[in-house]
């Protein structure tokens, strides 16, 4: 049915496309082809208006649908226009009333193309700044804009059918409340971002674990701050959600350095007994050994310029005591050490840990495009800013690194672009964490 209505809705928007031609050769009384061609014009409104049937979706998940299904209708009129001036010029001559339906067609075709545009532009995650500033720049380039019309087409169906099979996938579950743990979820994010109520850390992650029966909080910790002190913001967080929840434990899910801070709150500052689990997400257990190198060569005087500069945004950004070299020095491989000395680890707590691979410095973008370049040859297989050597702790989970071209990076792993990684599904990896937790009655 969607493949006829697809096609009919194609042929009534040719027909009003080609109204000129229509109110001259229809074989019909004047006021009978004017009022058929209004007609069209009305079919065609609604069209650009309602493009496809409406369902009970998100907005965002109904908007890539009409998007995509405007791009489509573009172009078909593009290409039904163009066999239709094929067998004129092939007839013979076309004469000036045919060059004019033709020049209003070319109009009319653009409508669906910016309708859709606009749509999707609106909304996608996959359509990307890039493919956004070229159709931006190089509408009016003949061909080229038609292939950039095709790929930002394509990206809203890939965008689409990911998305509507998610959202299935969760409504057919949502009884089986799978990530319905028996203790509170906490989400701690790593170094130099923060809990901000107009950007997720964890992307789509947590909509997907509520959406699951989850209950989630979140760290609220410092963006930049050494280990102890932040460490100790999340023992007062920690205590505020049991004391909010009434639960006796929570389990941690903690990315980057959040997961040195989750452990030494627990086994430096006596937290053991309220933790059920920490699963660490491409942590740097071990420390960064390019980090000590690369911070004594650096001069004293871009240090204090980059933590003026740092300390200066970060307050503004609600941080209220910034400090990026006391949260950067305690990533290196002497500070980690000696961090893992004075934080053992507490019994009946679950330590868990997973990580990552990068498949090379073209998997991501800067600066872990960099940092993949500059850790590879000192020590080997990175995110782009965590060695793969460094992530284990507890019981070890693995490497994620998909097959393709790509692999996983550190951003990666906390949905950080919100885009589709084949071969991978970040929110259903992180439904298959907490469902293991709650397997295991955590």
């Amino acid at each position: 049915m969607r493949i006829l209505r697809r096609l009919l809705s194609w042929a009534l928007c040719l027909g009003f496309c080609n109204s000129l031609l229509l109110l001259v050769s229809l074989p019909a009384a004047p006021p009978l082809r004017l009022g058929f061609a209004l007609l069209l014009g009305l079919a065609f409104a609604l069209f650009q208006a309602f493009p496809r049937k409406r369902e009970a979706w998100p907005a965002r998940l109904q908007a890539l649908a009409n998007g995509y299904e405007l791009l489509l209708a573009g172009g078909a009129l593009f290409l039904g226009e163009t066999l239709l001036y094929a067998g004129l010029l092939f007839r013979g001559a076309v004469s000036p009333l045919e060059w004019a339906n033709l020049g209003l067609c070319l109009l009319l075709t653009l409508v669906p193309v910016l309708g859709g545009l606009l749509r999707v532009g609106a909304v996608s995650r996959e359509m990307g700044l890039v493919l956004r500033i070229l159709l931006l720049l190089l509408w009016w380039l003949p061909i080229l804009n038609l292939a950039l019309v095709l790929i930002a087409a394509f990206r809203a169906r890939r965008e689409f059918l990911f998305s509507l099979r998610a959202l299935r996938r969760d409504e057919q579950r949502a009884a089986e409340r799978i990530c319905a743990t028996r203790y509170p979820i906490l989400l701690v994010h790593g170094i130099f971002f923060r809990d901000w109520p107009l950007f997720n850390y964890w992307g789509r992650i947590p909509q997907a674990l509520a959406a699951n029966g989850a209950t989630l909080f979140y760290g609220g910790q410092a963006a930049s701050a050494p280990i102890e002190k932040s460490a100790a913001q999340l023992k007062a967080r920690i205590l505020e959600v049991l004391a909010q929840t009434g639960s006796e434990k929570l389990n941690i899910i903690a990315h980057s350095r959040g997961g040195l801070e989750a452990r030494y709150a627990i086994g430096r500052l006596g937290l053991g007994d309220q933790v059920a689990s920490l699963t660490t997400i491409s942590t740097p257990h071990l420390g960064c050994g390019y980090l000590g190198p690369v911070l004594e060569r650096t001069p004293s005087g871009l240090k204090a310029l980059i933590q003026r500069g740092h300390n200066a945004a970060f307050r503004r950004l609600g941080d209220p005591e910034p400090d990026f070299f006391g949260a950067v020095k305690d990533l290196s491989a002497e500070a980690c050490r000696a961090l893992n000395e004075a934080m053992p680890d507490a019994p009946g707590v679950l330590y868990q840990s997973v990580g990552s691979r990068m498949a090379g410095a073209r998997a991501s973008h800067f600066p872990l495009n960099l940092g993949y370049g500059l850790i590879k040859p000192l020590e080997g297989d990175n995110d782009g800013l965590v060695p793969v050597h460094s992530m284990a702790w507890g019981h070890f989970l693995g490497v994620l690194s998909p097959k393709g071209r790509k692999g996983l990076s550190h951003g990666d792993m906390i949905d950080l672009t919100r885009k589709i990684i084949p071969g991978f599904d970040v929110c259903e990896f992180y439904v298959g964490l907490v469902s293991g937790l709650k397997a295991r009655g955590l």
